[in-house]
């Protein structure tokens, strides 16, 4: 158990193999007791299917975060259970009977102050980050608590349509992984590679014809909230460690908008869409990004793959960007890929029913352009 390269082999192989085992076990239970989600005019299914595989993510981390004892020297494990429980709980009753976003918000506040008891993830500076460096405490878990929240409710504003949420999360973790190893952060290096055997497990079934299922507000609430701590601890590092890695401290921020670019886009377009429209921002609709690459004729699976892969190229480069620009800098690049894509997706809406096909994408890009 010395040798990490085993250890983190053991850590995805193991994930996947009980996320795989739990899955079928809560199908059925779910379609024994007539849990199944139903479609109605805002799904993008039509058949009626099970949800709530989150349930297998929660015990499997809970399982392994026992497991990663031995790596756990800022003993925060605890605190992540604590989190992970109150955040199960709420995800369950969401499923079942549906929360409203004020008891969900609520919840998700409760949970993230589990995290804050621990001094190993305090955010005390941001190094820069707009010419701001030491910041008061209150100011700090106010700053922390906000953060979270958009992530969490980001991620869960994304699982709308099969293998996008599940893909996201791979992509996500998989850069988290490889920036934690670089690090030498080994406890947040294993836990990411655990989330993506959690993830790749379930994608397996969410992608199935014959034994489909969702991973419900139980699981990405779960998938949410680890980013976000992951997102948290990152930015919670030392700025010498980042410095000696290349990284710049004063763009911690940048990095992690990086890696969570496209849920983020997809949120404030969203939510710029239903203020303009006089709703409420957690009013639902059809007005993402998701639904209108569906709309366009594209299978959930190509959608999917297509915003993965453009959430991990646009990741790639704004993180090699900001090891060699200033957070001002940073910010117009931010600006401009924001409003080229918000071109690109005006205009890909704007001609669905025209063009039926994977041409119509291609179209409204070479519009823009």
């Amino acid at each position: 158990m010395n040798n990490i390269f085993y250890v983190a082999i053991a850590s995805v192989i193991g994930s996947f193999i009980l996320v795989t085992f739990l899955i079928p076990k809560i199908s059925w239970i779910v379609r024994s007791r007539n849990l199944i989600d139903r479609p109605d005019q805002r799904s993008s299914h039509i058949n009626s299917t099970p949800t709530m595989a989150g349930v297998s993510f929660f015990f499997t981390l809970i399982f392994m975060l026992i497991l990663l004892k031995e790596w756990d020297v800022n003993a925060i494990g605890i605190n992540l259970i604590a989190s992970l429980g109150l955040l199960f709980a709420i995800g369950l009753k969401d499923d079942l009977v549906v929360s409203t976003p004020r008891a969900k918000i609520g919840g998700e506040i409760m949970a993230i102050c589990f995290i804050l008891f621990c001094n190993c993830v305090q955010v005390e500076s941001l190094n820069g980050f707009l010419g701001i460096h030491e910041i008061p405490s209150f100011v700090s878990y106010v700053f922390i608590v906000l953060m979270m929240l958009t992530i969490i409710n980001s991620y869960n504003m994304i699982d709308g349509i099969d293998g996008l949420a599940s893909t996201i999360g791979i992509v996500i973790f998989s850069i988290y992984a490889l920036i934690f190893y670089t690090l030498n952060q080994t406890f947040y290096f294993l836990l990411s590679l655990i989330l993506i055997g959690v993830l790749l497990g379930y994608l397996r079934y969410n992608l199935s014809k014959i034994n489909k299922i969702f991973m419900g507000d139980t699981g990405s609430l779960i998938i949410g909230f680890c980013i976000g701590f992951m997102s948290l601890k990152f930015l919670s590092l030392d700025a010498s460690l980042l410095e000696a890695h290349s990284f710049k401290a004063q763009n911690s921020l940048v990095v992690i908008g990086a890696i969570f670019f496209i849920p983020l886009f997809d949120t404030l377009r969203v939510i710029g869409i239903r203020l303009i429209n006089n709703k409420s921002p957690f009013y639902p609709d059809n007005n993402h990004i998701h639904h209108i690459l569906i709309n366009s004729g594209l299978s959930h699976f190509k959608a999917s793959l297509f915003l993965c892969f453009l959430n991990l190229v646009l990741a790639v480069i704004f993180i090699f960007l900001s090891r060699l620009f200033s957070n001002f800098i940073m910010l117009g690049f931010y600006i401009i890929s924001f409003i080229i894509l918000l071109g690109i997706f005006h205009q890909l809406r704007k001609n669905i029913g025209q063009v039926n096909s994977f041409r119509h994408l291609i179209a409204a890009i070479k519009f823009f352009f």
